[in-house]
């Protein structure tokens, strides 16, 4: 063996004592992830300190998280925008150019725009969309024909779903058109039996001409938190639950709480759904976020189905 050959394998050497960088999971509950121009953006409901905002990790893989270093981390950070506490389940999309976050405080519905996915997204006037209750999880659907509408979820009689048309500069909704959607009937749904039960975490999917209704159900902190969907000819309803809910759930995620997200298609054109857990199967919060593949499958002459694609969760993870 020579000298360089010697060279060669103590330079080897020495990179197996190199310390692997550690990763960590990402806390945040309630997420949404939104693919711009080659880059993902990751939002959601803070696991550490909830009445600050909205922070915003980024990727360029889907495997490699940094916390954005603008803005203190922040999209959205209190005081900038409507709301003081209570900062949840945040939706960002683009529509002209601009970039719109619409997102929960002080348990009211609010939209703030941004010219940059990192933000900071704020508000000339610092206020909420009118209603005579309160409100939350917003998820605006932007239709083929441009009408813009808001899925929803109102506090009355349960946590209940509502769709309504929206202004066209998103200042509100036309009241006139406010529809009920659907709420927790069925055994899967309220697996705990409580009077208040809980239909939440909208996300919309227009597919072959028909709509998808992703949605989660019973309380967040219930182990038995899950996915569903439901399907309907219009974006106003009537739904029809599909008869395979709910489509991920424990056993699936192998872990409690799974639900709550937001889908979103992948630099290869996957269809994906980022969502959370609960930290463990002991302990609820700060929550931990995962991602899932969904499919559409034939089905004869019925509606696709809309299946989780089996062994894609995984959980994200920042360096």
């Amino acid at each position: 063996m020579n000298i360089t050959h010697i060279l060669i394998s103590v330079f080897w050497l020495s990179l197996s004592f190199l310390p692997i960088p550690e990763k960590s999971p990402i806390l945040l509950a309630d997420p949404t992830i939104f693919y711009h121009e080659g880059t993902y953006y990751l939002y959601g409901t803070s696991g550490n300190d909830k009445n600050m905002g909205f922070e915003v990790y980024v990727s360029k893989n889907l495997k490699s998280w940094k916390r954005s270093d603008k803005n203190d981390g922040y999209a959205l950070k209190k005081g900038e925008s409507y709301g003081d506490i209570g900062f949840w389940a945040p939706q960002v999309f683009a529509y002209e150019g601009k970039f719109y976050m619409a997102y929960t405080a002080n348990e009211h519905i609010a939209i703030a725009t941004s010219d940059s996915p990192l933000g900071p997204f704020t508000q000339k006037e610092k206020k909420d969309l009118e209603a005579p209750v309160k409100q939350i999880d917003p998820y605006i659907f932007i239709d083929d024909d441009g009408k813009k509408y808001m899925y929803h979820v109102r506090l009355t009689e349960g946590n209940r779903l509502f769709v309504a048309e929206m202004e066209d500069d998103f200042s509100g909704i036309k009241a006139e058109t406010l529809t009920y959607c659907f709420h927790a009937e069925e055994p899967w749904e309220n697996t705990q039996n409580v009077d208040w039960t809980i239909s939440e975490g909208p996300a919309i999917i227009k597919h072959e001409g028909l709509y998808y209704f992703i949605y989660s159900a019973n309380d967040f902190r219930n182990p038995d938190y899950a996915v569903g969907y439901a399907v309907s000819e219009s974006p106003m309803g009537p739904w029809t639950k599909s008869p395979s809910n709910p489509i991920f759930d424990k056993t699936d995620a192998g872990i409690n709480g799974s639900g709550h997200g937001d889908y979103f298609v992948d630099a290869k054109g996957k269809l994906r759904y980022v969502l959370h857990t609960h930290n463990s199967d002991e302990k609820v919060s700060p929550r931990k976020t995962g991602v899932i593949e969904l499919e559409f499958v034939k089905n004869g002459n019925e509606a696709d189905l809309l299946e989780v694609k089996k062994g894609s969760f995984k959980f994200l993870e920042v360096e």
